[in-house]
Formats: structure tokens, sequence, C-alpha cells
């Protein structure tokens, strides 16, 4: 054969080769993006089922029926709810009011967590923030947090539970003004300056200073517990007997003579581990 007549075979080869590599390479392209999308899908049901229906079990709304432990309004304008001279162990609870899972882990463990704190065995920071960066989502966040934030420290726990019973469902547009202050009102809290509040956004700066707070320490998703700054595990998010063995491990929660009460160890120490995607972030 010519050289004329190899030349143009050897480019033929040259430029198959090149196509069957452009091939592979679409190939595994696809199949990295598949396992991905595959990876993330089983983390989210995995979660989702933990956090939503573990063992098939029902929440367990308002099965707390004792006394609440007092509850004080930190400097950082985080929720505490503690006995008197309780320091530790701190649990705190990163929480977005407009996301479901929140609202489940609530109707599992939120009346384990009053009553640990009544009990004087654990002390409870509320941590309230904006996590959804997309409308409605992101505004329902913002109102509801806004709202929580003008909300007396003495009613401040009912209210926060008055705000998950009255979740709008995702997609929609909820929480308006009015109903955060006439919620607010059937809970005895008449002060003009509360609805001047929530209508004025006045704590608007607190939720933003929140949800920077919520990045420094690791949040990326709620909900989110930690106690004395590490993350509870996935168990204590849906049992309650779970959440009880986690705090009583954690230590502490023994009254002190003259102790005073101190912010959340994962707000101001920054520490936090990864965060679980239970609510998609919209």
């Amino acid at each position: 054969m010519s050289e004329q007549g190899r030349e143009p075979s050897a480019r033929k080869r040259l430029a198959d080769e090149r196509t069957r590599a452009a091939v592979r390479r679409r190939r595994r392209r696809a199949l990295l993006v598949a396992l991905g999308a595959l990876t993330v899908a089983a983390v989210a049901v995995v979660v989702v089922v933990v956090a939503l229906s573990r063992t098939g079990e029902k929440p367990l709304q308002n099965s707390y029926k004792g006394a609440l432990a007092p509850a004080a309004r930190q400097q950082d304008g985080s929720v505490a709810m503690a006995q008197p001279g309780v320091s530790s162990p701190v649990l705190d609870v990163w929480e977005d009011f407009q996301c479901p899972a929140c609202k489940a882990m609530e109707e599992r463990v939120g009346a384990t967590m009053k009553e640990l704190a009544a009990q004087g065995k654990v002390r409870v920071v509320y941590r309230p923030f904006q996590l959804f960066q997309q409308d409605p989502l992101m505004s329902n966040s913002r109102r509801a947090a806004n709202a929580a934030a003008c909300m007396p420290a003495d009613h401040w726990v009912a209210y926060h539970d008055k705000l998950y019973a009255e979740q709008p469902p995702e997609g929609d547009t909820g929480f308006s003004t009015g109903d955060l202050v006439r919620w607010g009102e059937q809970l005895g809290v008449t002060d003009p300056s509360f609805g001047a509040c929530v209508r004025g956004d006045q704590k608007i700066k607190t939720v933003d200073q929140a949800s920077a707070q919520a990045g420094r320490a690791g949040v990326d998703a709620t909900p989110y517990l930690a106690l004395n700054g590490r993350k509870v595990g996935n168990d204590a998010l849906a049992s309650p007997d779970d959440l009880r063995k986690a705090v009583a491990e954690a230590g502490g929660g023994t009254p002190q003579p003259g102790s005073t009460q101190s912010g959340g160890t994962a707000g101001r120490s920054g520490e936090g581990a990864a965060m679980m995607t239970i609510s998609s972030r919209s």
C-alpha cells in the first residue's frame, strides 16, 4: 500500500480512537452524576425516615404537661430554658420554624427537652435562625424568626410550640404578620410593642446575627442538636429515650449554689459538627 493510502487510514484510526475516548468520558461523567444523585437521595431518605418515623412510632405532641423551667432571653438573642443554677449540660437547638423536619423533631422529643429542663438535668438553649434561601420559604422563615425574637421570654416556649403547630406547607406563603401577632395575643401577650415589633420587622438584625452564628457553628441544615458543643446522634433526634441517655452521658445538670446562667456552648465557642441534610435548602 502506498504512503498516501496508509496516511488517511492512520488519521481515521486516530479519529475513531478520539471519538471512543470522548464517549468513555461522557459515560463516566454520567455514571458519577447518577451515583451522586443516588447517594444524596439515599441519605435524604434515611435521615427523613429517622426523623419522621422511627420504628413506626407516632409523634408525641404535647405529651409533657408539667411546669416549665424558667426561660430567659440571652444577649445573643437565643432563649435559655433551665432551672436556676443549672449551667450544664447545654443542649443547643438550632432550628427553622419553616422546616418540616424541625417540626417532626419537636413532635418526637420536644416534650422530653422540656421535661429534662424542668427536672434540672439540662439547660436547653433555643437558637432559631433562617435556613432557607428562596421564597416563599425564606420569607416565611424570616417572619417567624423575627416574631419569635419579639416575643417576651416568659411566653416564648409556648409561642415556639404555636409556630410549629401553625407551620405552613412547603411552597405555601404563611406566617403572615397578622397571624403572628394574633397568636401572641392568644397566649396573653397584649402589649402593643409586640405587635409593632412583628409588623415592623424590628428583630430582623437579631435573626441575621443568629443565621451568621449558625454558619460559624457549622450548621447548614436543620434540625441540629448539640450537647456541650458536640453534635447529637441521629437516634436522639427521634427517640425520647436516646435523648435522655445522651443528656445523662453528657454529665452535669446539678444546680450549683451561686452559679450564673451562661450562653450555649456551641454559640460561644463556634464548635460544631457537619450538619445532617434533613431539610432541603430550597
